[in-house]
């Protein structure tokens, strides 16, 4: 496992993954395999209960059926590699296909900070404008909603990577399971500080900037509701706001233990760990928790399954 001479350019990348750890890969391989099977039965179950009951066809949960096929994108775009190179050790990936990943994870995880922002102002919109909601958040609207934030993910990932190419001066091995960014940039000898510039871009559009808007919303939300009289309206305007504060909790928290703590060698196998729960648990949490919360997804469920037992 040698590095290319300094004046070389890299054509391919070395994954470390747990290659010096060959102990733990077999169930490292097991867990992974079990939290991608459960993600994507999960998720697909969502999006297709979410289509198939019409009580269901409202933009909390047209937002929530966009999450979950966000969770499968995502998991998808990096899981099933990881467990194909699982046994192997120090596997190599082409230059083309790294970035690709890079750039892929990277849309996805900024176009699920802009999703869950999103579902907050739509329980803003809900509780303080309960009789005009579905007025403004009208299918068009929702669509066009999502859209945009499927979009604006996609420049914001994908314009500063082409905008500032990157040199590499012969580091090749990456100290990750996957092309993760900060791994990937770690590596990078440009004399233009692509770091910096990426590291700010994305850090200010992935955190601060979502989670931001998602503070505000709930700090209408919690104002709004303390003006409601009965206490049982309350409770209520409340419970509908449960499971979105328990993702968001979940993914901001993991989120920030990854991208904004300090970033040295130390720290570099505890990332590792930190990226399977982000990256693979997370996803798997979300379907979770919304069915285990909600009783018209659950009712829903019911009534689907009731179905199929009866053909």
């Amino acid at each position: 496992m040698e590095m290319r001479d300094n004046a070389s350019e890299v054509t391919e990348f070395i994954l470390v993954g747990f290659s010096q750890q060959p102990q733990i890969q077999a169930a490292f391989f097991m867990g992974l395999l079990f939290f991608y099977l459960i993600t994507v039965f999960g998720n697909g179950l969502i999006v297709v209960v979410v289509r198939w009951d019409s009580r269901l066809h409202t933009p909390m949960y047209f937002f929530l059926s966009n999450l979950s096929f966000l969770d499968i994108c995502y998991t998808t775009s990096w899981e099933p590699y990881v467990l194909a190179q699982c046994f192997k050790d120090f596997p190599t990936i082409s230059y083309s296909s790294c970035y690709a990943q890079m750039t892929t994870s990277l849309f996805l995880g900024m176009t699920e900070c802009l999703l869950l922002a999103l579902m907050a102002y739509d329980r803003f919109v809900a509780i303080s404008n309960p009789l005009r909601y579905t007025i403004i958040m009208n299918n068009r609207v929702c669509i066009q909603l999502a859209l945009g934030i499927w979009a604006s993910a996609f420049l914001v990932a994908v314009t500063p990577i082409i905008a500032i190419p990157a040199h590499y001066c012969g580091h090749n091995i990456i100290n990750h399971l996957t092309c993760e960014i900060q791994a990937l940039l770690k590596l990078v000898c440009s004399d233009t500080p692509i770091s910096l510039i990426l590291g700010l871009v994305i850090s200010v559009f992935t955190l601060p900037l979502p989670f931001t808007f998602i503070l505000i919303s709930y700090f209408c939300i919690v104002a709004t509701v303390l003006r409601i009289r009965s206490a049982e309206a309350r409770l209520k305007a409340f419970s509908t706001c449960c499971s979105h504060l328990t993702v968001v909790t979940i993914f901001y928290g993991t989120a920030m233990c990854m991208y904004l703590k300090p970033q040295s060698k130390a720290y570099q196998e505890e990332d590792k760990f930190i990226s399977i729960f982000y990256g693979a648990v997370t996803p798997m949490l979300n379907p979770l928790i919304y069915t285990l919360r909600n009783k018209d997804v659950k009712a829903a469920l019911r009534k689907l399954a009731k179905r199929n037992e009866k053909s």
